[in-house]
């Protein structure tokens, strides 16, 4: 049998499915700690800042949904990635800008940080023009950090409702990223409890350092990046 960590080209390892079958590995370890079934906690790999063959590499491995932060990252990687790749999923995770709307609606199968009314009616009126609208995530700013993007905790059940009133079923659940140097499970469970009171089935929560415990208070999606493709190649990183 052959190792799906191996290039079949040459039979050497390649580290993006060696960090892939861990983190895979690490998942499923997690979900049954948790008394979960690990099929129901997806992977989203975060590509941002890593090159297309990177990517490719993933594909390769098996890995099908991947995260980006910038549109333009995303539009110059993405589409002939696609094309070879039909199944691919790509999934914007970064804050996102009311004039980058309507690339962010032609590019993306989902869109994980609509966080406030502007880029609402930004989105409204890129899907109206483009005829497709992805899947959305509402980004909740857990920590009430004003340095980040998300709606705030006192407002978040209201934009919610608003949310779903205009998107219907596009809305699927809630993302989050909590305050570095504090414990997580706080604020995981704080937007398990919230997606819960509003119906929504999708829970994306938990990066490379705390991915853990984000299944642990029931996270469905987990975004993970440097486990899987290493730090952040110095050439593509951007201030």
């Amino acid at each position: 049998m052959n190792d799906p960590s191996s290039d079949p080209a040459t039979g050497v390892n390649d580290p993006i499915a060696e960090g892939l079958r861990a983190v895979r590995s690490r998942i499923e370890a997690a979900a049954r700690d948790a008394g979960r079934d690990p099929a129901s906690v997806g992977l989203v790999a975060v590509s941002k800042f890593h090159p297309a063959a990177s990517v490719e590499a993933a594909l390769r491995a098996g890995q099908r949904v991947f995260g980006e932060n910038r549109v333009q990252e995303a539009a110059e990687k993405f589409p002939a990635l696609r094309a070879r790749y039909p199944d691919l999923k790509l999934h914007l995770i970064g804050g996102l800008q009311t004039n980058k709307a309507r690339d962010a609606v032609r590019l993306a199968d989902m869109i994980e940080s609509l966080d406030r009314p502007a880029l609402a009616d930004a989105l409204a009126r890129a899907a109206d023009r483009e005829g497709r609208l992805p899947e959305l995530l509402i980004e909740v700013n857990t920590g009430d950090e004003p340095q980040k993007f998300g709606v705030p905790r006192e407002k978040a059940d209201a934009f919610i409702r608003t949310c779903r009133e205009r998107f219907g079923d596009r809305v699927r659940g809630l993302m989050c990223i909590p305050p570095e140097g504090t414990n997580p499970a706080p604020h995981f469970r704080f937007l398990g409890s919230l997606a819960d009171a509003h119906g929504l089935p999708t829970r994306s929560m938990g990066m490379s350092a705390d991915f853990p415990e984000a299944i642990a208070e029931g996270a469905t999606l987990v975004r993970v990046g440097t486990a899987i493709f290493g730090g952040r190649p110095a050439m593509l990183a951007r201030p």
